[in-house]
């Protein structure tokens, strides 16, 4: 036992309500025509590609191959001074920032996810609360865990 909370598979991500064919049980490729997973997977893209783009500017690093074949290329700084103005562009500061695009790009990917469950014109009329997209999730839980 451990003092502090801790990830267990099965009493987080098993039980999480995803939208109704597009859980974790089915595999990937059997959804992936899905224009609600299609939707997703783009917003999702288009929001890692912004962030990379922020924390990894072109000016500031090179990619170098990495040396283990199917590791992802290695992100390395073209200067020192690359390197210093690197050490500032962390998701904690861009999240704090929280530019205009980071927003939209966000909202994409809220309002993708809202069409999946299916609550997307609730969610684009503001009607859906945090606490109104957690009970009705909670609500969904329950009815499949019934």
């Amino acid at each position: 036992m451990q003092d502090r909370p801790r990830y267990t598979h099965t009493s987080t991500f098993a039980t999480f309500p995803f939208p109704a064919g597009l859980t974790p049980n089915i595999p990937a490729a059997n959804y992936a025509a899905d224009p609600r997973a299609v939707a997703i997977a783009a917003a999702a893209a288009s929001l890692n590609k912004l962030r990379e783009n922020w924390l990894n500017p072109f000016d500031l690093v090179r990619r170098e191959p990495e040396v283990v074949p199917g590791y992802p290329d290695r992100i390395v700084p073209v200067s020192d001074g690359a390197a210093k103005a690197l050490a500032k562009r962390t998701l904690t500061d861009l999240y704090n920032v929280r530019p205009a695009w980071l927003d939209h790009a966000h909202r994409e990917l809220d309002d993708a996810v809202a069409d999946a469950y299916g609550w997307g014109d609730d969610f684009r009329a503001g009607t859906l609360t945090d606490d109104e997209i957690l009970g009705r999730l909670f609500r969904l839980n329950q009815e499949r865990a019934s």
